[in-house]
């Protein structure tokens, strides 16, 4: 063999040998990790069907916010956009809101968002949820009573709310003014409330969390389980996981994983019965 030949050969060989070897192709769920995670499209005819719903939902709205009078908010929420979620209202003044304004912009104290949060984990249910009477608080601090429904599309998938909250506080003082004016003493004036614009979600987010953590006193790190699904659930029920990257948000605060948090949630749903 000539020598030509011979060097090419061993060169090729050498090169050959020094190659690293094939990395092995990585797995579906490497794959599905390595890429930011997208929401599944609605189907048009989904997106249609709640589209429809939605605009017959408005002007009912209005007619039972004139009907029922200034003292009783009717608010409809779309569900799919959280950060401004509030797509019709009357009687605005109630809570202080206005199209435009958040869902966590809400009364406190709300049973509905942990019957949305259920309804929007578990899609074995087809009809729309009724959450029946119920007390709530302004930003302000005055107590209303609220009743919730909420829609579900063909798919199961919650997508609305058609909320009530009325405020009583017209009847309380005449009723007290009867008493009084049977006794024959004064009936005391009402001064007015100040209501004061909602804040964005970041900051509502930030004060939930904060307020939920606050309430046993001590550094996360002290906290133990019970205390900090005593927290989750504080967060559940003022509406927080309803918002979209709460969880995470929320496990950062805790010093927990993501899936801790979820885990916490199903313990609250299973427990507080929000599936019925």
């Amino acid at each position: 063999m000539p020598a030509t030949r011979k060097t090419a050969e061993t060169s090729s060989s050498r090169s050959t040998a020094q190659q690293p070897p094939p990395k092995p192709p990585a797995s579906r769920a490497r794959q599905r990790a390595a890429k930011p995670s997208k929401a599944a499209a609605v189907p048009p005819a989904i997106a249609e069907e709640r589209r429809r719903i939605v605009e017959v939902l408005k002007p009912v709205v209005e007619m039972m916010g004139r009907m029922l009078g200034p003292n009783t908010e009717l608010v409809l929420h779309d569900l799919t956009q959280p950060d401004a979620s509030v797509v019709a209202i009357a009687n605005g003044h109630v809570s202080g809101r206005k199209v435009g304004s958040t869902i966590l912009s809400g009364p406190k104290d709300d049973r509905a968002f942990g019957a949305a949060w259920s309804a929007a984990t578990d899609l074995s249910g087809s009809g729309h949820s009724v959450v029946n009477v119920y007390p709530t608080l302004t930003g302000t601090g005055t107590p209303l009573k609220s009743a919730t429904v909420i829609y579900r599309d063909a798919d199961g998938t919650p997508f609305a709310a058609l909320c009530m909250n009325a405020d009583l506080t017209v009847f309380k003082l005449a009723h007290a003014w009867l008493e009084h004016a049977i006794q024959g003493a004064p009936a005391p004036a009402a001064a007015p409330e100040s209501r004061e614009e909602s804040p964005d979600m970041d900051l509502l987010m930030g004060e939930i969390i904060r307020s939920a953590i606050r309430t046993f006193g001590k550094p996360v790190q002290l906290m133990n389980k019970e205390e900090k699904v005593h927290a989750v659930e504080e967060m559940l029920r003022r509406g927080l996981f309803i918002v979209k990257g709460s969880v995470g948000r929320a496990a950062a605060a805790l010093d927990m994983s993501r899936f801790s948090i979820y885990n916490y949630l199903d313990e609250i749903r299973k427990r507080e019965g929000f599936t019925k």
